[in-house]
């Protein structure tokens, strides 16, 4: 799909299909539906809670990948958060880059937001979920585990950000 010079609407779904055909892929993505969310209310008013931060990118060495050579989740410091993000992900880089760490994993918003009081703070560690074609393993392993770091960092609530 070309840029659209009218100012339309950007078929996303159908750019997203068209791009995933091109990397190899014969199957069209289906796209996640759940009938039960696995979300839940804050016990207490957001200016209380402790957010962690989830995104999709990987860490600079590409060390989240297990000996299958698949994605994992993965943990880093707040205090001292990469520069640089792995690029041997495949995305749409001639749409994106990962110059601006902000739009991401926005550490310092974040920490701006909770010095203004939105919310407490930051829980120590920011994580990466592996974006995955597997749904089962997304339910199954993933969440899972981020579920049990976010809980070993008291988190009270995540705000997740994709690359």
């Amino acid at each position: 799909m070309t840029d659209n010079p009218l100012g339309m609407p950007n078929a996303y779904m159908e750019r997203t299909r068209l791009y995933y055909r091109a990397l190899g892929y014969h199957n069209d993505y289906v796209w996640a539906n759940f009938d039960d969310i696995p979300f839940t209310r804050l016990e207490n008013p957001l200016s209380e809670a402790t957010v962690a931060l989830i995104t999709t990118a990987g860490p600079p060495d590409g060390s989240n990948r297990n000996a299958q050579g698949r994605r994992e989740v993965w943990s880093g410091a707040v205090a001292t958060p990469p520069d640089s993000f792995n690029t041997d992900m495949a995305w749409d880089k001639e749409s994106t880059h990962t110059d601006d760490r902000e739009s991401f994993l926005p550490i310092d918003t974040a920490r701006r937001l909770a010095s203004e009081g939105l919310f407490a703070g930051l829980a120590p560690r920011f994580h990466g979920a592996p974006t995955d074609y597997s749904q089962r393993k997304t339910m199954e392993q993933d969440a899972p585990e981020l579920l049990h770091r976010l809980r070993e960092d008291g988190a009270d609530a995540a705000l997740l950000t994709a690359l």
